[in-house]
């Protein structure tokens, strides 16, 4: 498995070539807190808190409508 960090300069052009593998059907499991962007190229978003899987929906469901309390809370944080 390979983790990366990258600085803010360089996030502009990960985010692009991720968006294009996606576009041409390479399924990707992505972790990221750009939030925007999982909700635009994501099928299904799993929002996670120490380690577990705490919901899981598509996005317009997962962002919407989150059902857990810890996701609608870290949401209203971040988005």
């Amino acid at each position: 498995m390979y983790k990366a960090q990258f600085d803010p300069e360089t996030v502009k052009d990960v985010l692009f070539a991720i968006r294009e593998l996606v576009e041409e059907g390479l399924t990707c499991i992505l972790v990221t807190h750009e939030m925007k962007f999982a909700r635009e190229v994501s099928q299904r978003v799993c929002f996670t808190d120490r380690g577990l899987i705490v919901e899981s929906a598509p996005p317009a469901e997962l962002f919407d409508n989150p059902r857990d309390p810890r996701t609608r809370e870290f949401l209203g944080q971040v988005l």
